[in-house]
């Protein structure tokens, strides 16, 4: 896992303490937190925050910590800490965290998780957002958290639903942040530094004794937002620290400077003065922040890719590239950052989609857009994010592809393809314990592997990411199509999709469930801690992924929603790699993205042009790239550093690198072929409009969720809506709401269903789950579709405690039934797929269950995605 070094950066901790409370119960303890913090944080092994960087607030009305907030959401850059030490309420149904200042009463002069505080933070300015809540219900504060849009990690004192003793202690600080404290300031032995994932688990196993005051686990829970790396909270370390990176000290020593002069300069100023000219008021730069705010740059990239394009952001930021003066910028210091660079992800289907709507994408942005009939339901500025200024897509087939959905004319974005920057060959994972007989890993044919794993052989399910939202998929699927040339072919490529290889492989691929909306996610759910519900077994498939995802997954690396293992999975666990022959690989063109009446694109031009020159750079990007497992764009072979030569990856790191060479009109071909192979189809989406829903931001992802399934609905696709409660019929547990009858293909009509419900069409009573699907099974079990499914939508089942005897049984028997009907469950309530229930429902109809998080709607389209592929039962 990549971690996150904001050293040399403009970084602030804002650390909230109360323990004067006017109508609530003193929490002494408290009030010792703050200075002992501070003391951890500015400690010289810690080397992340300096002098002033760290703020104290001890609120006694909400607007201190609203004025706070505003102020170090303005100023950071780098990192970002939030700290609050103090009481913490929650409405009846568990929702709605408050922070309590020192003159909140029970319901009132509170301050809003949810309306204030995660309002601020996502409108920061930060690279990096880290949050630590310790008091009452921290634990329910995840919820409405994977509703932000900024790389965020939080830490909650303890589960949800749990009050905590902390505070209460006499002196000396919490148990809490004592442990925090210690933690940051004292290292790990064998660590280099303290990073967050770091500080979790060490809470977790010295708050393994302590109990909670409801007799249970104390239990601090975290959880991340837009990022899967990870980020270094303290430098200090038991062992022999090494020194501080020349640039970081050089930069701090300008900024010391800068102050010291600022203060003579403005003492001058106010002496030398004449008294008869009155009083200037001079408009000097901040203090904390000598440097003028760096050109933001927007970088856009595929889910699999972000992570280690976040490292190699952050690596120019900090590099000579990016820190040196330029000439004709006008005197810029040197060591100031001339740009700053975002990274965001989405899957390929929403690129395509924002870039088919690049109008509607720059009006929104501009507060001008309107609604073209064509454009229903297309929100570019929600997903895939901000107008790109870079966009790095898996492949040249994924810019080919959205070139293609472009208008002719008109369009106000302009792509403009650039070389590759890294390379990353496709392959097939064979369980290590199966390897293919007459098979030659470093390059066979694709009739070979199919033969090889098909039922007379190893009879192992090839498992592909979804075409649609994946470019691993879309490349995979080119290569099973066109590349039927085998071992020593003149051209890696044939004229045409050769019809019999495509039918052979489709038909392999045609298992219930087998697509994904990325490899990064497909292995993720292999991964022997992940609880995948009984969808897959990880003895008899095989991947098809790309090298990097595939070594990630072997190494025990963070891989997709699955965090980092503390080290390499045994040998039984893990896949070998083989290497399709002629099959193209990954490339990572760097496609410049300009936008008509921008008014500072020629400096964004130019930035561009260095961030992408130093990605190519040997002693550069290169060099960032390869440590994450990707091959250069020069030498193919991994270099010293990379993950690929530990042989735990089980890759060929010999294996040759096919550069891709298909032109617009292959892959346009491919996809008219891929979409010919799809079987016809039909979901019946069930949909939970509790009021419940409203809370802690579930109803926005559950709608999202919903409209990802209408997207595939046409001739051959066809889809039903239904609500649960029924407002008509609030005794009738087992009515629904027929939004939209079963066997529509028109997708406005439930885009306009979703708008209603959006809009306040929720219903005041329990939601019965089990009931409602009861219905829903019965339907679809009659419905003469092939292939089927139902997309489940939930907050919680509410129905038990007035539920007929024996529901739960008929709804068990019914599923096991034929004709199978797999339920795809999203359950954003807070326990998630830990229900019983769920998990064999989910199981027994060889469907998902799928918990909130942030790549939940991602991974909830791609199974859906894989409906229109599947043949009648397993193979």
């Amino acid at each position: 896992m990549s971690e996150y070094d904001a050293r040399g950066k403009v970084n602030r901790a804002l650390l909230i303490c109360v323990d004067d409370y006017r109508h609530l119960r003193p929490l002494p303890a408290v009030k010792d937190n703050a200075q002992e913090l501070e003391r951890a944080l500015l400690a010289p092994g810690a080397d992340l925050f300096t002098r002033g960087e760290v703020v104290l607030c001890r609120p006694q009305e909400p607007w201190e910590v609203e004025q706070a907030l505003d102020t170090v959401t303005q100023e950071a850059r780098g990192l970002l800490l939030v700290y609050f030490s103090g009481h913490g309420r929650v409405g009846r149904d568990g929702g709605n965290l408050q922070l309590m200042v020192g003159a909140s009463e029970r319901r009132h002069k509170t301050v809003s998780w949810q309306d204030m505080v995660l309002s601020y933070l996502d409108n920061a300015r930060a690279d990096r957002i880290v949050i630590i809540l310790e008091c009452c219900y921290a634990g329910n504060a995840g919820e409405a958290f994977h509703n932000c849009r900024k790389p965020m990690s939080l830490l909650m004192a303890a589960q949800p639903n749990r009050r905590i003793f902390s505070g209460e202690e006499p002196t000396g600080g919490s148990v809490f942040t004592r442990a925090v404290r210690q933690t940051l300031e004292r290292g790990l032995p064998g660590r280099r530094f303290v990073t967050f994932e770091d500080l979790v688990r060490v809470l977790r196993e010295q708050l393994a004794a302590e109990r909670t005051p409801m007799g249970d686990i104390w239990e601090p829970r975290s959880a991340k937002q837009n990022t899967v790396d990870d980020v270094i909270l303290s430098f200090a370390t038991p062992e022999i620290r090494p020194p501080t990176p020349l640039r970081i000290r050089l930069r701090r020593r300008l900024k010391s400077s800068f102050q010291h002069w600022l203060r003579i300069l403005l003492v001058s100023a106010i002496i030398l003065v004449p008294a008869t000219a009155g009083i200037v008021v001079l408009n000097l730069p901040n203090a904390d922040a000598p440097c003028p705010p760096a050109l933001e740059l927007r970088l856009l990239t595929a889910p699999e890719a972000e992570p280690a394009l976040r490292q190699a952001a952050f690596d120019y930021e900090m590099s000579g590239a990016n820190l040196r003066p330029l000439s004709g910028e006008g005197g810029l210091p040197d060591g100031c950052r001339r740009a700053q660079i975002t990274v965001y992800s989405a899957a390929k289907d929403q690129v395509d989609q924002g870039f088919a709507a690049a109008d509607r994408w720059q009006g929104e942005a501009r507060g001008t857009g309107k609604d073209r009939p064509a454009d229903k339901g297309v929100d570019p500025l929600n997903r895939p994010g901000p107008q790109p200024d870079i966009w790095i897509p898996e492949s040249t087939a994924d810019y080919y592809e959205a070139r293609r959905g472009m208008p002719s004319t008109g369009s106000p974005a302009t792509l403009h393809y650039g070389d590759p920057v890294a390379y990353t060959p496709l392959v097939v994972g064979i369980p290590a314990n199966r390897r293919l007989d007459d098979v030659e890993p470093g390059g066979a044919s694709w009739p070979e592997l199919l033969t090889g794993t098909d039922h007379a052989h190893r009879d192992l399910k090839l498992l592909r990411p979804s075409p649609v939202l994946s470019g691993t998929g879309l490349l995979h699927t080119i290569g099973l199509y066109l590349a039927h040339g085998g071992p020593g072919a003149a051209s890696p490529y044939g004229p045409e999709p050769d019809p019999a290889l495509a039918r052979t492989a489709e038909d392999r691929l045609s298992a219930p469930g087998s697509q994904y909306a990325g490899s990064t996610e497909l292995l993720c759910s292999l991964r022997p801690d992940a609880d995948a519900s009984g969808a897959v077994d990880r003895t008899r498939s095989a991947p098809l992924a790309s090298e990097k995802s595939l070594a990630d997954y072997n190494l025990g690396r963070a891989i997709g929603s699955c965090p980092a293992l503390g080290s390499a999975l045994p040998l039984h666990d893990r896949y070998v790699a083989y290497y399709p022959e002629n099959v193209p690989a990954l490339d990572h063109p760097l496609v410049r993205v300009d936008w008509r009446g921008t008014t500072d694109a020629t400096p964004r031009r130019a930035a561009v042009a260095r961030f992408a020159t130093w990605l190519r750079d040997p002693d550069g990007g290169q060099r960032t790239l390869g440590a994450q497992g990707y091959r250069g764009v020069d030498h193919h072979t991994p270099g010293p550093g990379s993950p690929l030569r530990d042989s735990r990856a089980d890759v060929n790191r010999d294996s040759r690198v096919s550069r891709y060479t298909a032109g617009p009109d292959q892959v346009a071909r491919v996809l008219d072929g891929y979409d010919k192979a799809q079987k016809s189809s039909q979901v019946l989406i069930l949909m939970d409009t509790s009021t419940s829903m409203a809370d802690g931001g579930k109803l926005p992802v559950a709608l999202s969720a919903a409209g990802r399934a209408l997207e595939m609905a046409g001739a051959r696709h066809t889809y039903g809506l239904w609500a649960f409660p029924d407002r008509a019929h609030p005794d009738d547990r087992a009515a629904v709401r027929e939004l939209v009858p079963l066997g529509s293909d028109d997708p406005a009509r439930g885009k306009a269903a979703l708008d209603r419900v959006a809009g306040g069409e929720l219903v005041d009573h329990g939601a019965a789950m089990e009931e409602a699907l009861t219905r829903a099974v019965r339907i679809m079990k009659k419905s003469t579709a092939t292939n089927k499914a139902i997309v489940l939508l939930l907050d919680e089942d509410d129905g038990a405690g007035g539920r007929a005897a024996g529901v739960d049984h008929t709804l068990g028997t019914l599923v096991g039934e034929g004709p199978e009907v797999p339920i795809l469950a999203l359950v954003l309530g807070k326990s998630g797929c830990d229900s019983f229930a769920l998990r064999q429902l989910a199981g027994a109809s060889h469907g998902q269950c799928v918990p909130g998080g942030p790549q939940a709607v991602d991974t909830l389209a791609g199974r859906i995605a894989s409906i229109g592929t599947a043949t009648k039962g397993e193979r």
